[in-house]
């Protein structure tokens, strides 16, 4: 990138950095990733091995997580005396995996700026590195670059109304070109980058296909949950935010024959208090006897965790994030072929079109048309175990990306 591009990209970067600094004196998330920050290098230095063969993962957060996480087991099983780094951008990955077994270094990502980057290329000195999906850093990329070492693109997937795509974004496109290989998930994005003369590309399709599939291939029971469910019809409602709650509490008012399960994005004590305000005769998970029944046709998970092996419960799902800034994972409830439905905000996410195009799942935009899509999927349709088909056919991403993997260690005689 030219001077000017690379200064407003630096000042980007210096003046989120500013923002978290303040925030964090009240949020909570912002204090977590500062202070997260305050000691990386000198922690690295001291967890570090000499003499290893290091492969570098980067995720921004736990949805990024479990799309590179089918390669990354996948890949310590082929090559288990390589070492891995994983990082992460957001505390919210990092809290949650920062004693992940599959991994044997977990950090935060540094700040992305010249410095921090070439100290940490430098300190991890990884053979290979994979960033997933919308990680593009561009100082730790030109320093992946700068020193010969192949990077790739898991998962990418690509819109025209990105920046790479703007007329005022053809500065911002040549971080591109630091990537070895880009794996993108479908046409689009492939025939997007070739209009930024890019070769270097291969649609790969989505690795969050195989982890959903080895899942539910996995999944075993849940006592608690079968004794909540009791053969009843059952209504999971996954990664909520508040104003999927609110509908949701609208849903339930008007139908007493069904059991609920309502399970939060956030499980902060102030959230948890705030939905059982909501739901006032629900129960805690926490709260349930692995033998005992509950009265309760309403229960809030409050552990973190579950969510992939409930959907095997319910008869219709409900992802949250539609009202906000994106719907969460659709993938997990589908491989169980049941009927889901999600709110409008799922543009940028190719799985929801192809859902909503077999008929199985709704969009929805208020109360009424998420009573109405209950009220047409309680009634039972056959088309829900296209879903489940849907995920068997779109798997095998990893195998892809492992097989370009393998090709680089063998170069590098690894």
């Amino acid at each position: 990138m030219n001077f000017l591009f690379t200064f407003v990209y630096d000042v980007g970067i210096y003046l989120y950095h500013i923002a978290i600094v303040i925030a964090s004196m009240w949020n909570v998330k912002a204090r977590q990733w500062r202070n997260g920050r305050k000691n990386n290098f000198k922690n690295i230095t001291l967890a570090l091995k000499d003499n290893e063969y290091r492969i570098w993962f980067h995720c921004a957060s736990v949805g990024e997580f479990e799309q590179a996480r089918p390669l990354l087991e996948a890949y310590r099983k082929q090559y288990p005396l390589h070492k891995i780094v994983l990082t992460f951008f957001s505390p919210s990955g990092y809290e949650l995996r920062k004693n992940y077994s599959g991994a044997d270094y977990v950090f935060y990502l540094p700040l992305d700026t010249p410095t921090y980057a070439r100290k940490f290329v430098c300190l991890i000195n990884p053979k290979l590195a994979a960033f997933v999906k919308y990680e593009f850093w561009y100082h730790h990329l030109r320093e992946l670059y700068k020193n010969t070492i192949p990077v790739i693109l898991i998962s990418g997937i690509f819109r025209k109304d990105q920046l790479f795509f703007k007329w005022y974004g053809q500065e911002w496109s040549k971080v591109l070109h630091f990537f070895s290989h880009l794996f993108v998930q479908d046409q689009l994005s492939f025939q997007l980058l070739q209009t930024l003369q890019l070769k270097n590309v291969a649609i790969g399709g989505d690795t969050r296909f195989d982890r959903v599939w080895q899942i539910a291939q996995q999944a075993t029971g849940l006592s608690k949950i079968e004794l909540f469910k009791n053969n009843q019809k059952l209504f999971i409602a996954g990664s909520t935010w508040r104003a999927d709650e609110k509908l949701i509490k609208t849903l339930i008012n008007k139908n007493n024959d069904w059991k609920w399960i309502i399970v939060p994005h956030e499980t902060d004590d102030s959230h948890l208090s705030a939905t059982k305000i909501l739901f006032p005769d629900a129960v805690f998970y926490s709260e349930l006897l692995g033998d005992k029944p509950t009265n309760s046709k309403i229960l809030i998970v409050d552990e973190v965790g579950l969510l992939s092996s409930l959907y095997r419960y319910a008869d219709i799902a409900y992802v949250g994030g539609g009202f906000g800034k994106g719907i969460h994972n659709i993938l997990e409830a589908a491989v169980y072929g049941i009927p889901i439905i999600f709110g409008p905000n799922h543009q940028k996410f190719k799985e929801a079109a192809d859902l909503l195009k077999i008929g199985a799942s709704k969009s929805i935009n208020n109360a009424d048309e998420l009573i109405m899509a209950f009220e047409e999927f309680g009634r039972g349709t056959s088309l829900a175990e296209q879903n489940n088909i849907y995920i068997e056919k779109n798997k095998g991403a990893t195998e892809k990306i492992l097989h370009y993997l393998k090709s680089i260690n063998s170069d590098i005689g690894a």
